[in-house]
């Protein structure tokens, strides 16, 4: 049994895929945040904007 689990401690197989999986999170992650965040400013922005046009008034040239 100790031969088992020395050998299973000592096995290396797994550790780069867990790298690639926690590596792939953290991207994820900070693509997420990075565009909820210009969500956030995107919306904003086009609410100024809405704002400005709708108090803006045309006349015909009449």
């Amino acid at each position: 049994m100790r031969h088992i689990l020395s050998s299973f401690y000592a096995a290396e197989d797994g550790a780069v895929t867990v790298d690639w999986v926690v590596l792939t999170a953290a991207v994820v992650g900070l693509a997420a945040s990075g565009g909820s965040a210009i969500l956030s400013a995107t919306n904003t922005l086009s609410g100024n904007i809405k704002t400005e046009v709708a108090a803006k008034t045309v006349e015909n040239g009449d």
